[in-house]
């Protein structure tokens, strides 16, 4: 088997890569399957995916059996300053990966976002509700899943959210730093999520390119809460002192408005492959214990 990642340097890519080495997530052991497999890991300075023509070029020399498309433009604020960038990245990229899959007969497995939604929801959003993106962010990655269904047909889109990884930047590290250098921390509580272990969702995106079962699915980590929850519970399980005060999205405005509601149920992976991810907490607390002491 040869596999092909995409956006290997990130957090997810990094997870991907792991895992297939060691052969095991914290979740458990990863397929048979996977034993001796050629694993290829690129990021954008040895394949950018916006580029067409060289997407052709890689997939084609390498012919892989499976993508695994983990790039994408994160950064919310800028993709509304930056809209060219965004479209090339998180819609042009994989839509040349799909048809470049399709040439060769390969799988893909394309990671999206909750932004794809409203976020003004009640109850968790299953995979058959209706899209609304309200940002550039959301409007972008929505593009790319519907390029991705249209021409890829051994495809797989699975949306995430709240993500954080042993590599790179994210909510998690950010706390702990601010954690240890303040007393005192503000962090909105009306805006409500399903933090996500990129460890977790990796070993569910290798669970699901082993068979048939296309289409969009929901990967996050089990259970709901606010930023502020999230944080409170990295400062304990980090031995932190710093107290952590709630406060309103209205109190901390942002450029680009944030879901205040966008949890996602996992109910696609119920029905197929089985979803295995860990309630947010436990999944959390293996992280904080495996970082240890030092931020990467």
């Amino acid at each position: 088997m040869k596999l092909l990642i995409t956006g290997s340097k990130g957090q997810l890519g990094n997870e991907l890569l792991t895992i297939l080495k060691n052969g095991r997530a914290e979740i458990g052991a990863i397929h048979e399957a996977y034993k001796g497999a050629e694993v290829i890991g690129v990021d954008v300075d040895e394949l950018d995916i916006t580029d067409t023509a060289a997407v052709y070029a890689m997939v084609q020399k390498e012919r892989p059996d499976v993508i695994l498309n983990c790039a994408a433009m994160t950064n919310v604020d800028g993709c509304e300053t930056m809209l060219e960038t965004a479209m090339k990245v998180n819609a042009i990229g994989p839509r040349n990966l799909a048809a470049a899959a399709t040439a060769v007969g390969a799988k893909l497995i394309h990671v999206s976002t909750d932004y794809v939604f409203a976020g003004n929801g009640t109850s968790p959003y299953c995979e058959w509700e209706p899209c609304a993106p309200n940002t550039v962010y959301g409007k972008s990655k929505r593009l790319g899943e519907e390029y991705v269904l249209a021409q890829c047909p051994r495809s797989f889109v699975v949306r995430t959210a709240w993500l954080y990884g042993y590599v790179g930047h994210n909510f998690v590290k950010t706390m702990r730093k601010l954690g240890a250098e303040r007393e005192r921390l503000t962090v909105v509580c009306d805006q409500r999520g399903n933090p996500t272990s990129a460890n977790d969702l990796a070993y569910h995106m290798l669970k699901l390119v082993l068979t048939d079962e296309y289409g969009v699915y929901h990967c996050t980590n089990e259970g709901e809460c606010s930023w502020y929850d999230f944080a409170c519970r990295i400062m304990e399980k980090s031995g932190l002192s710093c107290e952590v005060a709630p406060c309103t999205t209205a109190e901390y405005p942002s450029k680009t408005p944030r879901p205040a509601y966008s949890s996602l149920q996992n109910l696609s992976l119920a029905c197929t492959v089985g979803n295995e991810m860990r309630p947010w907490e436990e999944a959390l607390d293996m992280y904080l214990e495996n970082l240890g002491g030092m931020d990467q």
